[in-house]
């Protein structure tokens, strides 16, 4: 109730952020329900090619004749779930890893830091490609035996593969962030009351690290979905008919000639993308100073 009270106060001091929350709110509800009602569907091929924005397609029409605002919608939806479910398990992860590493102190934080160096060492966003093209097939086949044959076994690659290298930064910062906490004397008072070591992390320094673990959220979940545009610009993303930001704007690079500019099939998922991210990173500012206790409000 207390950090809802606090954020109340924050967004009422903050119209700019009012706007962000609602431009974010305004982006996932478009996703869910927009490709329902454009009166076309993401897979849908025409004669149509490469139409400029008309009544008839706002967005225009790519390559294949198919809508584009159909296609930026729906590639909506896929860049928002990549980016939310991969941010979901690096945030858990790395709060998790750094907790304990930084709680625990001495050896223990000397070994959990050292594999985090090596990790970080490794040429991440290539390990990720080269496991998601390796492994492509062989998730493909268990996905059918499993009865899930709708979902994209490259999609389900890229969010776990995305989400387990994403971790790193956030478990050293919450894990510098705790050394310092597990001084405090409400630390120490604890300690000396009998309370349990998961009580301590979970009752008093998880609370005090809330501020921390929103902004590197907000500025996970853009790198994620970076991450993702950039496999796709390279093919290794997801595949047709399927759509994400990445993949739109992809074949928009593709396009680019000095002969002709196809100009609205880059404007558009590139604009969108673009305000969404920017989006992320106010908003996240806006929680920090909401749910961070040491900060006065």
């Amino acid at each position: 109730m207390t950090a809802l009270l606090s954020f109340y106060r924050v967004v009422r001091n903050d119209r700019f952020l009012i706007v962000c929350a609602f431009f974010l709110l305004a982006v996932f509800l478009l996703a869910i329900w927009g490709p329902r009602h454009t009166g076309y569907r993401y897979d849908q091929i025409s004669d149509a090619s490469l139409l400029p924005p008309s009544h008839h397609h706002w967005f225009g029409t790519d390559v294949n004749g198919r809508d584009l605002l159909t296609r930026t919608l729906f590639g909506a939806r896929i860049s928002l779930l990549v980016a939310a479910l991969g941010a979901l398990i690096s945030l858990t992860l790395g709060v998790t890893y750094g907790m304990i590493s930084g709680y625990a102190g001495g050896r223990v934080d000397n070994l959990m830091m050292r594999l985090v160096e090596i990790i970080y060492s490794l040429p991440t966003l290539v390990l990720v490609i080269v496991m998601v093209t390796t492994l492509d097939n062989p998730v493909a086949s268990l996905l059918h035996r499993l009865g899930l044959v709708e979902l994209s076994p490259r999609l389900v690659l890229i969010v776990a593969f995305l989400g387990f290298t994403e971790w790193l930064t956030m478990a050293r910062i919450i894990r510098g962030q705790v050394l310092v906490l597990k001084q405090q004397p409400f630390v120490q008072a604890s300690l000396a009351l009998g309370q349990s070591h998961v009580r301590i992390l979970w009752k008093h320094l998880l609370p005090n690290l809330l501020g921390l673990i929103v902004v590197y959220l907000t500025l996970t979940v853009p790198t994620i979905m970076l991450d993702e545009s950039f496999m796709s610009f390279l093919g290794v993303g997801l595949q047709e008919p399927l759509a994400s930001w990445g993949t739109l704007i992809a074949n928009a690079a593709f396009l680019i000639n000095p002969i002709r500019l196809y100009w609205w099939l880059l404007l558009f998922p590139a604009g969108l993308m673009t305000l969404t991210l920017l989006a992320l990173n106010f908003l996240g500012d806006g929680l920090r100073d909401a749910l961070d206790p040491r900060i006065k409000k």
